[in-house]
């Protein structure tokens, strides 16, 4: 188990940066009604449902909000442990832009398979990326579109996004 080293945001500043981001999405695409949020499990699909009803509040149109398990795509788990996940065909694909919505962006494998997950359910018209926290040290070249917090942090510091949803509490904390 790892110990607190700092609380980095609290509920207010979490809640701040969700309505930023919901408000930059809206500007970008015009509106919000060709957008499709896909909320990367775990905590990025609590965080897209919260940026959906912002958007909600502000243009009387809430976007969807697309669960998107990547464990079957995921690079750094051996290919015999990965569960068996087929991914539906989405009509309509192809006139919407995907907001890909999760917690940390760290290496951008995740997001990576999050991608890779969206082209099998058809080609999207645009794939955004939205992260509470981007921590840097990428891996791969992606770049967020939409960021509550950019957070440089030391390789061996940890990053958590804690949600009422899911920990009972909203709060970003480095964990040593």
């Amino acid at each position: 188990m790892r110990k607190k080293k700092a609380e980095i945001m609290d509920a207010g500043a979490m809640r701040r940066a969700l309505t930023r981001i919901a408000f930059q999405i809206i500007e970008k695409n015009r509106g919000a009604k060709h957008i499709l949020l896909a909320g990367v499990r775990t905590r990025g699909l609590p965080l897209a449902e919260r940026i959906a009803h912002k958007i909600g509040e502000v243009e009387g149109f809430r976007p969807p909000v697309l669960p998107l398990d990547i464990s079957s795509l995921r690079d750094d788990v051996p290919r015999d442990s990965r569960p068996e996940i087929s991914f539906p065909d989405l009509p309509g694909l192809e006139q919407s832009t995907v907001i890909l919505v999760d917690d940390v962006l760290y290496t951008g494998r995740t997001v990576r398979a999050a991608m890779d997950a969206i082209s099998q359910m058809g080609r999207a018209g645009r794939i955004q990326l939205a992260v509470m926290i981007d921590r840097g040290h990428r891996e791969l070249p992606i770049r967020p579109d939409y960021v509550g917090k950019n957070l440089p942090t030391a390789q061996s510091e940890r990053v958590q996004v804690c949600l009422e949803e899911i920990d009972g509490l909203d709060a970003v904390l480095i964990l040593e």
